[in-house]
């Protein structure tokens, strides 16, 4: 079998992508795929065509062809069987079959093309092999960053250490009334440790590399070594490169935990009587059905931010039936509470706190009833040779719920490539690094109550759980509001803003 080229190209026979495995032009690549939509016959089920100089083995994919060109002596199962791992491959890089996906990871198709056939004849590989080959995974390549990490660690911690000590004897000579020493070359009669300075001095610091000198006769001389002055402003120099590092990570974690917080911002309009109402859902169930263990916590917090609203009542709506445990603040009124379902103080002449967060009703429901739910999760993974084929569902079971951000992430073996996705609702990310596949929903409601995911991947039904979901909601699961808010004194209405949060502890299906 000689293959002269492979190509992804257009009903009309417009070239994509196209890998030729022995010498021939542009032009002569062109002028074949150009001819090719003109030689099929539509009444025929061939999927060949022949010419007398080639032959076209091609297999319909949507809108696109994938094409082989190969010589007319070629074995035409050979053929076949090399056209089916072609297409099989094309739909591990791009999601959508479509001219647009195609031409944006054309790069990764040539590289796996170049797997599959080397100088026009077939490899003996399979998809798996292509996977992990076009992944170039290294072992050594792994150990060596592990030791330059760990490197990079050791050299740090030297670093600190060193800056201690130097702030250390720095202090020790201001209590004493001297001038600190010029410390040259991190401590002029400290030769030993002259050799581990130079190391963090060029690794870290990235200075000129120090010279070891003899500490000066007079203080007030120069040193050509690496100098914390008497002042020790190059000390603190030190130190404050060591802060500024430490600032800059922790700023970026702040602003990563700033854009997950866009989605459960505050509302605009915060009024002086503001309630923050959060519930918190910790579930466990099982791969076959079945609640283990459903446990939600929920909390009222009331902020007053006008000492004239400070005493007033909450008119709280409970509208729940699953059996919620609901509990006061102490220093609110149980009996005022059971009887007109109100929050105030039991001294009404009391104010509540002014600019403070203060909790005043809280409850909790735990339950093994199935029917609680708010989302259900189906998992079924199933054997199919060396590979497994997974069908994962969603239903929406508490339909009054609006559910965004919906992540649900099941685990990948490792060291097996990418899924290859078959139908989906919504959007997936795979995570390589963490052996993870993220099926990615922006909102399920009563409109958007079940989807589906289906993949395949090389495994075992157990590789694919446990299955973590989250999601963020701002409504809240048992319906407990606060209707209305009136002033202790006169019953007057008072007007008041609510921010509602419905979030995730552990959602998992084991």
């Amino acid at each position: 079998q000689v293959l002269l080229a492979a190509a992804v190209c257009t009903k009309a026979g417009k070239a994509i992508v196209s890998r030729q495995f022995v010498e021939m032009t542009r032009t002569r690549i062109e002028g074949l795929l150009a001819a090719f939509p003109k030689l099929m016959n539509t009444g025929k089920q061939h999927t060949f065509v022949e010419t007398e100089s080639v032959r076209y083995v091609y297999q319909p994919m949507e809108k696109l062809y994938m094409v082989l060109i190969t010589t007319k002596n070629s074995n035409i199962l050979e053929d076949l069987e090399t056209l089916r791992l072609f297409s099989r491959v094309i739909p591990e890089y791009c999601r959508a079959l479509e001219e647009n996906e195609i031409s944006e990871h054309c790069f990764d198709l040539i590289f796996a093309f170049d797997e599959i056939v080397a100088l026009g004849y077939r490899e003996n590989v399979n998809l798996a092999q292509i996977r992990t080959f076009t992944e170039m995974d290294s072992h050594e390549e792994k150990v060596f960053r592990a030791v330059r990490e760990t490197q990079e660690r050791e050299a740090k911690a030297e670093m600190r250490r060193k800056a201690k000590e130097l702030q250390q004897a720095r202090r020790d000579a201001e209590r004493q009334g001297k001038k600190a020493p010029g410390f040259g070359g991190f401590g002029s009669s400290a030769v030993s440790g002259g050799t581990t300075a130079t190391m963090i001095t060029e690794t870290i610091i990235e200075t000129e590399k120090p010279k070891v000198a003899p500490a000066p006769a007079r203080p007030s001389g120069p040193s050509k070594a690496l100098k914390l002055g008497a002042k020790g402003k190059e000390v603190d120099n030190f130190v404050d490169k060591l802060k500024s590092e430490g600032e800059n990570i922790m700023t970026s974690v702040g602003k990563r935990s700033t854009e997950a917080a866009k989605v459960l911002a505050p509302p605009v309009n915060v009024e002086s009587v503001h309630m923050k109402i959060e519930e918190k859902i910790s579930l466990t169930c099982g791969r076959d059905g079945g609640l283990q263990n459903m446990e939600l916590h929920g909390m009222i917090m009331l902020h007053i931010s006008d000492e004239k609203f400070a005493r007033i009542r909450l008119h709280v709506e409970n509208e729940d039936k699953r059996g919620v445990q609901l509990q006061t603040h102490p220093n609110v009124d149980k009996k005022l509470f059971t009887a007109e379902s109100q929050i105030g103080l039991k001294n009404p002449e009391k104010s509540f706190p002014i600019n403070s967060d203060v909790g005043v009703l809280k409850w909790r429901l735990q339950t093994t009833e199935e029917s609680f739910i708010p989302l259900t999760i189906n998992c079924w993974p199933s054997e199919s040779g060396n590979s497994c084929d997974v069908n994962i569902e969603y239903e929406l079971q508490e339909e009054s719920l609006e559910l965004n951000d919906v992540i649900i992430a099941i685990p990948l073996p490792s060291g097996v490539g990418a899924p290859v996705i078959g139908e989906i609702d919504g959007e997936y990310r795979h995570d390589s690094r963490r052996n993870l596949l993220e099926w990615c929903l922006p909102v399920i409601d009563a409109k958007n109550k079940s989807g589906s995911l289906e993949f395949s991947i090389a495994g075992q039904p157990n590789d694919f759980f446990p299955v973590q979901v989250s999601f963020v909601s701002k409504k809240n699961y048992c319906n407990i509001q606060v209707t209305k808010v009136t002033q202790v004194d006169g019953n007057s209405p008072v007007r008041f803003s609510t921010e509602t949060t419905f979030l995730v502890e552990k959602y998992e299906i084991l």
